[in-house]
């Protein structure tokens, strides 16, 4: 796997466009940070309040800065309004793997097929342009409806992490899934191609 950080990645299909995070999205973000604060129950880096936003960014935009993540900001072009973020992260080039995760959209937006326009073309951008071999999925136990969506997209899941992180109300156990490069090419394409738009 070969990421090149040095020139925007800009995803899109007739229903999303995912494109970089900035320091200057904060401004789009802050009406679900301050107005939608049951979107963090399950988050470890909560961004519930302008500061707590104002963190979430700069800790997105860090990793970056140090090759561990790529976050995108998710833009609905059926409504053209931002609808939320996600991102890359635990990048592992020596590995060849990748995880996909701290995605979060508003409410307005959740259950309206977003999510997996959103996911197809992060996984087609991981698996067939970089070439990764794994993409690994991580969630909250408690987070129910997280856990469904990634198995409607064909996640794979391979068991619990007990008590493997903190979380704001003491510790979590967290949900371990994830989608192969074989899957990817002989199912889950197709799967999640049909479900588009």
């Amino acid at each position: 796997m070969k990421f090149d950080f040095s020139q925007p990645i800009k995803l899109e299909n007739e229903r999303v466009i995912l494109r970089p995070l900035e320091q200057n999205d904060f401004t789009y973000l802050l009406p679900f940070s301050e107005n939608e604060k049951d979107l963090w129950d399950f988050s470890l880096t909560p961004a519930a309040g302008a500061e707590n936003l104002q963190t979430y960014i700069d800790t997105a935009l860090t990793a970056k800065e140090k090759l561990q993540a790529y976050p995108f900001v998710v833009f609905d072009k059926h409504v053209h309004k931002v609808a939320g973020s996600t991102r890359f992260y635990d990048i592992q080039i020596t590995h060849n793997v990748l995880s996909l995760g701290y995605t979060w959209y508003g409410t307005e937006f959740q259950r309206t097929g977003l999510n997996r326009n959103c996911k197809y073309l992060l996984l087609s951008y991981a698996f067939d342009v970089l070439g990764v071999d794994r993409v690994e999925f991580r969630a909250d136990l408690r987070n129910v409806k997280s856990i469904q969506a990634m198995k409607q997209i064909g996640c794979t899941q391979e068991g619990i992490l007990r008590s493997n992180c903190s979380a704001s109300d003491g510790r979590r156990d967290s949900i371990v899934l994830s989608i192969l490069k074989p899957e990817w090419d002989q199912k889950v394409k197709t799967h999640l191609q049909s479900k588009l738009y």
